[in-house]
């Protein structure tokens, strides 16, 4: 395994994202190559950074009480046959009140030969002699079949108010991302949809590369980095505009991690070349490069 696949597994490990394969590899490379821990410490802070810019979303404290109340007072119905609810009588074949039979509907009697006339109207039997009928009470079957009814829909309601309040946060954690993107990123973008952008890539002696983005019309360069080589903590690399050869400071940084973006200071003028150079913490004490130049991309 060399670095640049430590590199990699160490960025899932930091994200408890590797498989158990990869895990045990990861765990032996890091045991023989202890040269290789800054790349765990500095993905484990990279984690730790985008976690803290995530905002705290709790769900309402009443959902949980809420929930359980509901469970409480709702009666745990055996479960019926689908046939046996389906057998319930719709309430509309149920007599209505007031409702009077059809004229050619008789009663047999037990005189079957007494004229038609005189033969008395057929009654429902669930009507009593007043003429208003009442209707039937509903079945146990019927009482159950509306009861799950409502229980049903009383937890699909409660599982899409869940979803909705997860929807939200998810939503509003993209937009605060959204909004507070880092400088050089926005400034990446910006030159990314210009229509004069152009880049560079350049391989570094020492391992890694870098690559310029300019657009003169936006006015900027941002400068990507890749692998460059570790240096002293009291250094960091400092970026400059060569220019009519001399050199004019566009900045510093320190590399996060496999990859860097870093905004240039000041506006990209047509011929510039971008630099980098190693620098005492702070940047160049002098105002000028004080070591030769790692890395030298022309923009002409």
């Amino acid at each position: 395994m060399d670095e640049q696949e430590f590199a990699e597994l160490a960025a899932g490990a930091a994200l408890n994202a590797l498989s158990p394969a990869d895990r045990a590899a990861f765990d032996v490379a890091r045991r023989e190559h202890p040269e290789w821990e800054h790349w765990v410490r500095a993905d484990a802070a990279t984690v730790a950074s985008l976690a803290d810019d995530v905002p705290d979303a709790l769900p309402p404290l009443t959902l949980r009480s809420t929930l359980l109340a509901r469970i409480a007072t709702t009666p745990q119905l055996p479960s019926i046959d689908a046939s046996v609810a389906a057998a319930a009588a719709p309430v509309g074949a149920w007599p209505r009140a007031g409702a009077e039979e059809p004229a050619s509907a008789e009663a047999p009697g037990p005189d079957d030969d007494a004229p038609a006339g005189a033969r008395a109207p057929a009654q429902p039997a669930d009507v009593p002699a007043s003429g208003r009928a009442t209707e039937p009470p509903p079945t146990t079957a019927t009482i159950q079949a509306v009861s799950r009814r409502n229980w049903t829909r009383g937890i699909v309601a409660l599982a899409a108010s869940m979803v909705l309040l997860v929807a939200l946060g998810l939503g509003a954690a993209m937009v605060n991302d959204y909004l507070n993107r880092p400088p050089a990123v926005v400034a990446l973008q910006e030159i990314e949809g210009a229509p004069d952008a152009q880049s560079a890539t350049v391989d570094v002696v020492e391992g890694g590369s870098a690559t310029a983005h300019w657009s003169e019309s936006v006015g900027k360069a941002v400068l990507v980095s890749q692998g460059l080589p570790q240096i002293a903590d009291d250094e960091t690399y400092e970026m400059w505009f060569v220019r009519d050869g001399a050199a004019e400071s566009a900045g510093t940084f320190d590399p996060e991690g496999l990859t860097t973006t870093a905004l240039l200071d000041g506006a990209v003028e047509s011929g510039d070349v971008i630099a980098i150079t190693v620098e005492p913490q702070g940047g160049s004490p002098t105002g000028e490069p004080s070591s030769q130049p790692i890395v030298q991309i022309p923009t002409a």
